[in-house]
């Protein structure tokens, strides 16, 4: 009776599986209405919705890092019914926040790298600067007189900065401002002289000459910007930061709901339209594999917990 049972159950799964999906998937993304995150999000969400007959719903769930959304996501039910949306904050947050109510790797299940968008190393175009060779002998012969700003505490342009100092055993001044924004303005008027930017925050002032682009923080080039180096070809072995996306399942989610969402959504990553719509937003769609989007979250998170705790850095109180 209990083999009959067990066949009965494993049936039913497969069946369940092969229909799937055969009502709304909710996609949940941890940054709210607007930003680059939700806006790629909402083109992966059309195109399937498109693919798969049924609705793929965005909710949006901002708060605390992308911690209140995470820990919404890693509490949902492994059924495929409920996507996660990551980005960077998945493996920097581990190293920043002491208890976390979930584990990055243990809680989730990796489906694919959705896509990658670049920060650009930018000077002010007052800095004896034109490349970031000449930029580091600048920072080596003046040790902590080169100020470097940060859209706040442990994120992407302040890690970025922490690594570049690492990497090249130089002394600079961490300037924190409360947004990107004034990150920007602060460089542009002269009161920083270096700041790792997002791309497209620093593209119209870069076009405009009011700030100078040295290279990109990606491996690869970036479509936005292909005339920009990568730190790795301008001389920084090993420098790699970049602002990504991904999608995540719940622990648990059956592996042949895992591989048809990694079919789907890498094919929908190849569509015209979505890939037009992320280069619009300043990145590059990737589209990989569940086990080479896992070995890159592993890779991050040994990255950033040694840099962080080499670095000191603390959370702010407000996370």
């Amino acid at each position: 009776m209990a083999t009959i049972a067990c066949t009965v159950i494993t049936a039913s799964q497969a069946t369940a599986q092969s229909s799937y999906p055969d009502k709304p998937v909710r996609l949940i993304v941890g940054a709210g209405p607007g930003g680059s995150g939700d806006l790629l999000g909402r083109a992966l969400a059309q195109k399937l919705t498109e693919l798969w007959g049924q609705q793929v719903v965005i909710d949006n769930r901002p708060g605390a890092g992308t911690i209140i959304g995470t820990t919404i996501a890693a509490k949902s039910a492994p059924d495929g019914y409920t996507l996660f949306q990551a980005n960077a904050a998945h493996t920097i947050n581990p190293a920043l926040t002491r208890e976390l109510p979930y584990d990055p790797q243990r809680a989730f299940t990796p489906v694919t790298l959705s896509a990658e968008l670049p920060n650009a190393l930018v000077v002010n175009p007052g800095v004896a600067a034109r490349s970031v060779k000449e930029l580091i002998a600048l920072a080596q012969a003046k040790p902590g007189q080169l100020n470097f700003a940060s859209s706040g505490i442990g994120n992407a342009t302040h890690l970025a900065a922490e690594l570049f100092r690492s990497l090249t055993h130089t002394q600079m001044t961490h300037v924190p401002y409360k947004s990107g924004g004034f990150a920007i303005t602060a460089i542009i008027a002269g009161e920083v002289q270096l700041y790792f930017a997002t791309l497209p925050s620093a593209l119209p002032h870069i076009n405009g000459g009011r700030l100078r682009a040295l290279a990109v923080t990606t491996m690869r080039r970036s479509s936005a910007a292909p005339q920009l180096p990568t730190m790795h070809e301008a001389g920084v072995t090993g420098f790699e930061v970049t602002s990504w996306y991904g999608i995540l399942v719940p622990a648990g989610t059956p592996a042949a709901i895992v591989a048809k969402l990694n079919r789907d959504i890498v094919a929908t990553l190849k569509d015209p339209n979505v890939r037009s719509q992320i280069a619009a937003q300043g990145a590059d769609p990737v589209g990989n594999s569940a086990a080479e989007f896992n070995a890159f979250i592993s890779r991050e998170l040994v990255k950033w917990a040694k840099l962080i705790k080499e670095a000191g850095i603390k959370a702010e109180p407000n996370g």
